[in-house]
């Protein structure tokens, strides 16, 4: 049962009500919108809510228990407020949406009804639907650490613990760059596939803030795994973090740092676990496997 501020309370329990939804919209990299479908702004703790934005709700869902329960929030894609470009480049991946009632005579009566987390979205012909899912989702996450034979470490986390700034160059966008693949100035003196596995992040341009990751590097080139919104310009400052396979090899030999390999090198295969002990054959006597 939901416990409404007392005075909210009495206005809904009056003969008229003067009540409007407001969502307050947190992008992970931090920008709050904030939008409402009264006809004119509303503003509280901070955030101004835009009228006319376009947004429209469904019902929302909600179970009891562990169950993921969520609904949809769907609108136009205008000006400065949800673009295109924002969503494709990711910016709202994830993001958060807490929904309020308002009492719009009065925006000091209101209560936050719901907090969800933005799902997948939907585009065609300037137009977005946004799946809307609880926090319960997040237990249908991994969590923890898995046994695998590659690392699970991020190159140069606390866990790698390798300098970052030891193995990242930064360059400028050359010509003849589209939204998959781009030539960069300060790759070319790396070896080939130095930066193969790894990352670009765009720190100025139409792409600036994004991060990609590098599927193959050859020569002064790049190849991304997925597209950027907008063609980068020519002279975008670029900076890249070397590419790691995650693998005991490429650990020992490129950066020799096995004290901080995150993985089980020597753990049975597959095929030797389901495989069983011939005479003759050796492997099966409780030794260490090497890769």
């Amino acid at each position: 049962m939901r416990n409404l501020p007392p005075a909210l309370a009495s206005h809904l329990g009056g003969g008229v009500t003067t009540l409007c939804r407001c969502w307050r919209l947190t992008r992970s990299d931090g920008v709050i919108s904030g939008f409402t479908d009264h006809d004119r702004d509303l503003a509280f703790d901070g955030v101004n809510f835009a009228a006319a934005c376009g947004l429209t709700p469904s019902d929302a869902e909600s179970q009891l228990g562990l169950g993921v329960g969520g609904g949809e929030v769907s609108g136009a894609l205008m000006g400065a407020a949800i673009t295109e470009v924002d969503i494709a480049a990711g910016r709202y991946d994830d993001a958060e949406v807490a929904t309020f009632l308002v009492n719009w005579a009065d925006v000091a009566q209101r209560v936050l009804l719901d907090v969800f987390s933005i799902g997948e979205i939907r585009r065609t012909d300037g137009h977005f639907v946004a799946e809307l899912r609880s926090i319960a989702h997040r237990y249908d996450q991994p969590q923890g650490r898995l046994f695998r034979a590659n690392c699970d470490a991020d190159f140069g986390d606390s866990r790698c613990r390798l300098p970052l700034p030891a193995f990242t160059i930064t360059g400028q966008v050359l010509a003849g760059a589209t939204t998959l693949a781009v030539s960069l100035a300060g790759l070319g003196p790396m070896p080939g596939g130095w930066a193969t596995g790894g990352r670009a992040t765009f720190t100025s341009g139409p792409n600036a803030g994004l991060t990609r990751m590098i599927k193959l590097h050859a020569g002064t080139g790049a190849v991304f795994w997925e597209p950027l919104p907008v063609v980068p310009n020519v002279g975008d400052i670029v900076s890249v973090v070397a590419g790691c396979d995650k693998t005991f090899e490429t650990c020992l030999g490129r950066f020799a740092n096995t004290d901080n390999f995150r993985g089980f090198p020597h753990i049975p295969t597959p095929d030797f676990v389901v495989s069983y002990a011939r005479p003759g054959q050796g492997g099966h006597d409780g030794s260490r496997l090497d890769p």
